[in-house]
């Protein structure tokens, strides 16, 4: 049939319908990388145990194992390579999401708010799953590990994703204005992260005149508040986390901006 006719849904049914829209699309950037989304798991939790692995020896080698907090090392080092890693996948998931010149927006249901918000959960839930396995093979095979307040450690986790969905909008954004220094831009700053971050420090242990370098940084608060929630031991007195919340929805409200404005202005040749 070359017309349909135009079906009118009431709001829940309508937003049901995106609902469903979303999970079929996660499900499908989960699978993208590899044929099953297991396989692309379990390829993700053989990165994240080299990287603890790297940063553990790291700090061994300089002997920075005395500025960790007073308690399980590894899991120290976890807290923050977990928040780290979610907050960089979301950049390159919300980055990489399918744009209005895509084929995909061809079809009627599809918009590029669906292809942001399912490549950012997909992000979120391989993260997650990995994330999971980790903790509970440590904990089974190693060592019993203690969290002290699992609900504020996945309010953090939760905010350094949303903080690197936020960093990947505004990038998402002028990535057709300008793709290559844009493209660099997004790479270098995930990459200063991996010192910028505090993965490898405490907020409460950098000298005044430096942590103004660091606390600009969104996924340096949420680190350094998980592991307040975390180890028993820790009062962070530097950081907050309204910071990160409110950061993160002023970033998500000038992508938002960006990306309609993008959208008005598509070309055909941007995909050339």
């Amino acid at each position: 049939m070359i017309f349909e006719p135009r079906v009118y849904r009431s709001t829940g049914s309508s937003a049901l319908a995106q609902l469903e829209l979303i999970y079929h699309c996660t499900v499908q950037n989960i699978r993208a990388s590899h044929r099953t989304g297991g396989l692309g798991i379990v390829v993700n939790i053989i990165q994240v145990v080299v990287l603890v692995a790297l940063f553990a020896a790291v700090m061994l080698t300089l002997g920075m194992r005395g500025s960790a907090i007073r308690g399980d090392f590894l899991l120290y080092i976890m807290s923050g390579v977990f928040l780290f890693k979610v907050h960089v996948k979301a950049i390159g998931s919300v980055f990489g999401a399918d744009g209005p010149t895509s084929p995909m927006m061809l079809h009627a249901p599809m918009n590029t708010i669906v292809s942001i918000v399912s490549s950012a959960l997909g992000a979120l839930y391989i993260q997650t799953v990995s994330l999971l396995v980790i903790l509970f093979v440590y904990h089974a095979a190693v060592t019993p590990i203690t969290i002290e307040e699992p609900a504020g450690a996945l309010a953090a986790y939760l905010l350094a994703w949303l903080s690197g969905c936020a960093g990947g909008m505004v990038f998402r954004a002028a990535k057709p204005w300008a793709p290559k220094p844009v493209t660099l831009v997004k790479t270098v700053y995930q990459r200063a992260n991996m010192f910028a971050s505090g993965k490898m420090f405490l907020a409460n242990s950098i000298p005044v005149f430096i942590l103004p370098w660091f606390i600009w940084n969104p996924l340096f608060h949420a680190i350094d508040q998980a592991r307040g929630f975390v180890f028993l031991n820790y009062n962070p007195h530097h950081t907050t986390m309204l910071y990160p919340l409110w950061f993160s929805l002023a970033l998500i409200t000038v992508g938002l901006m960006g990306e309609f404005f993008t959208r008005k202005h598509a070309s055909a040749s941007w995909a050339a």
